[in-house]
């Protein structure tokens, strides 16, 4: 069993940034691929970002246009989603997920691949 714990939403202008954490508890970490996904009212649940165990695999969706970039510290167990250049559009609750033990290159776009989730945590971006 892995426990996920999101924080960092909040309020925040268009243009800004913000810094999503999710601490990770329950199992070895590095064992785990990592994902963020997120779901804006009325919308299905959709990929952002995904890493995996080991840190040397990442990937973030290519409709980001680099604005978001996901990275994790093994050591805190801890993943993280660098966000800039927010736009009203990224207003959704954002979800991190986990799936494991897999190989330390594994990464996953599709939700349906992972079997942990967090709670989530709300992003607003003003415009």
């Amino acid at each position: 069993q892995v426990q996920l714990v999101e924080s960092g939403g909040g309020l925040v202008q268009a243009g800004g940034s913000l810094r999503l954490s999710c601490v990770a508890s329950g199992r070895t970490f590095s064992n785990y691929a990592m994902g963020w996904f997120r779901q804006a009212p009325g919308k299905e649940r959709e990929f952002v970002a995904t890493i995996s165990g080991s840190g040397g695999n990442a990937y973030s969706a290519d409709s980001l246009k680099g604005r978001f970039t996901v990275s994790r510290d093994n050591a805190k167990n801890t993943v993280y989603l660098q966000m800039n250049g927010l736009e009203p559009e990224d207003t959704a609750v954002y979800y991190c997920a986990a799936r494991g033990p897999r190989p330390n290159w594994y990464i996953s776009l599709s939700r349906n691949d992972y079997t942990y989730w967090g709670q989530g945590t709300q992003v607003t971006v003003s415009s």
